[in-house]
């Protein structure tokens, strides 16, 4: 990571379905400005504390919310994830692994980072893998060339565990309440790219209008 490029912070959760949608969108974004660009990725811990339960406990919910985010983005939630929605699946629904994962994966790959958050959507969102067990991220690491097993082990740790509650704690501190969210820090000033899901066009459009207004100042 370069300290002579501005940082575009991508703040996403694994189980926001809206991050799903988004993730072609902002994979594209990445190749076309990680030349000028510094990329980072955080979560945001959309599902903590009592909001952590079975799937079944938001059935509903995502039962709608999927169709939604289908029909804007185009992407396809995968049969596996749909059997366990639509029949009453216990799985429990929790943020904090695949943000306990993301912190460990950026200490081994930092420059991968995207990628791997991507990975883990697909693999909760399409293969229907449990967002609650270790080794849902041990398998992905391992698409990364890292060891599975031990890549797993070393979430079961209170470090660690520390380390993510730190990063929701930042998130929250920088008044971000929902997912997607991309920001541009830029000469120790912080620009919202987009709050919500955006197409790439608009994403530019914006992010053309920021590069102007900084020009100016």
């Amino acid at each position: 990571m370069s300290e002579n490029k501005p940082t575009i912070f991508y703040v996403y959760d694994a189980l926001c379905g809206w991050c799903y949608g988004f993730s072609p969108v902002i994979n594209a974004f990445y190749e076309k400005h990680k030349e000028d660009y510094n990329f980072r990725v955080l979560s945001g811990g959309m599902v903590t504390g009592d909001r952590i339960g079975p799937i079944s406990e938001v059935a509903s919910y995502i039962k709608e919310g999927h169709l939604n985010v289908q029909d804007r983005t185009g992407i396809k939630f995968g049969e596996p994830f749909l059997q366990k929605l639509f029949n009453d699946s216990s799985e429990i629904f929790t943020s904090v692994p695949s943000a306990m994962a993301l912190a460990l994966f950026r200490t081994q790959q930092p420059e991968n980072e995207l990628a791997f958050a991507t990975r883990m959507q697909n693999a909760i969102y399409y293969e229907g893998m449990p967002p609650a067990d270790w080794n849902t991220y041990g398998k992905c690491a391992s698409e990364f060339g890292l060891n599975a097993i031990d890549f797993a082990e070393k979430l079961q740790n209170q470090k660690l565990l520390q380390l993510t509650q730190q990063e929701f704690e930042v998130v929250s501190n920088w008044g971000i309440k929902g997912f997607p969210t991309v920001l541009l820090q830029q000469d120790q000033k912080a620009y919202v790219v987009t709050r919500g899901y955006s197409s790439i066009e608009e994403m530019e459009e914006v992010l053309d209008k920021i590069q102007s207004e900084i020009q100016k100042s």
